[in-house]
């Protein structure tokens, strides 16, 4: 494997993991959004709602771990200090959000005393005791939180649109699905 390459981009397992959790965090705001708007279809799209929920926060949680253990492609040279900073703190934020989203939502389903199936019979354990009023509280937080991961994936996309297109600095490059040749 080509040192240029390795430096310029993240590993092929953290690029898989990207895009895995990409797809995963569209198909799950999806179908949040369409539980929202079809009652006929709620309890169909919930079924599928809360595993997908779980599937994230696995992925992600192992996903934070090969992060930790992988050595990172450095920033494209033309980045300003501020902006890896900055940079440094939306990742954080979008890995937090990650995280959170689903605790939140499966304490919420603990608080309700509704389960969460995973497939068939096979649930995960009440992480909260029964509580309508704290059902009700992080039934608004989950809310809230989707609206905001909703909007860290947009400023996320954005960001990277803007340096791939106007500032031409190489970004998307580093994350590219694709081995991206040494130039």
């Amino acid at each position: 494997m080509n040192v240029a390459t390795e430096q310029r981009q993240f590993t092929a397992l953290m690029r898989l993991f990207h895009w895995l959790t990409a797809a995963l965090v569209l198909t799950i705001l999806g179908i949040g959004v369409a539980m929202v708007a079809s009652l006929a279809d709620y309890h169909r799209l919930v079924s599928i709602h809360r595993p997908l929920g779980i599937l994230i926060l696995i992925v992600v949680v192992i996903r934070f771990v090969n992060r930790h253990y992988s050595t990172l492609p450095p920033f494209p040279a033309g980045m300003s200090p501020r902006w890896r900073s900055v940079t440094s703190a939306s990742e954080l934020l979008l890995y937090t959000l990650l995280v959170v989203q689903p605790v939140v939502g499966w304490g919420m389903l603990s608080a309700a005393s509704y389960p969460v199936t995973l497939y068939g019979s096979i649930h995960l354990f009440p992480i909260l005791p029964h509580n309508v009023m704290l059902y009700a509280v992080l039934r608004r937080a989950h809310t809230v939180l989707a609206y905001l991961l909703f909007l860290m994936f947009l400023a996320h996309f954005g960001t990277v649109l803007f340096h791939t297109w106007v500032v031409r600095d190489g970004t998307f490059s580093r994350m590219a699905p694709w081995k991206v040749r040494a130039q």
